[in-house]
């Protein structure tokens, strides 16, 4: 896949996963209510709109790595050429689902929605199951040893504090 593609490929794919995950379906659903704030903390809402929109950061350099330099969507039926160890995948392997999960976190804590937590709380089981039982094992498949050094060096959900140094020669 060439990168017009493979970037075309990924804006549809962030409207039709992530978008509706994190964005479509918690509005759908709840609203986006207010409730008194968290603990009665008005600042809590602003720590939601923060960890929200660190989500939205996380997903669109994680769809740009994998665009511009896996040459793939995140999208299985058009999965990257190469493996992307750079940026934050050097801190934690799954940051697109960190990245979804912090969006959908940050808006319970904004709308004070136990509801939409809970929700959060479902979507990481089955992002879990996903990964576990199809992604890792594809990754295996196909990249061998380099995904093995990889999955050794780099956590799967809780970012590492410092990233890992022997991503490849002018990893960022």
């Amino acid at each position: 896949m060439n990168r017009t593609a493979a970037v075309l490929g990924s804006i549809v794919f962030f409207f039709v996963a992530p978008f509706t995950i994190a964005g479509l379906l918690p509005w759908w659903l709840w609203k986006w209510r207010m409730s008194p704030p968290v603990l009665g903390i008005e600042e809590t809402r602003l720590l939601g709109l923060l960890l929200a929109a660190a989500g939205v950061s996380v997903l669109l350099d994680s769809f740009a790595r994998f665009a511009l330099q896996g040459l793939g969507t995140p999208a299985p039926v058009a999965p990257p050429r190469h493996l992307v160890v750079t940026g934050l995948y050097r801190h934690v392997r799954n940051p697109m689902y960190v990245g979804v999960l912090a969006a959908i976190f940050g808006q319970a804590m904004f709308f004070a929605d136990e509801r939409v937590a809970l929700y959060g709380a479902l979507i990481w089981l089955m992002f879990h199951g996903f990964v576990v039982l199809y992604e890792e094992p594809t990754l295996k498949a196909k990249f061998g040893a380099e995904y093995d050094k990889f999955r050794a060096n780099v956590p799967r959900w809780i970012p590492r504090l410092t990233p890992w140094s022997e991503a490849p020669p002018g990893a960022k």
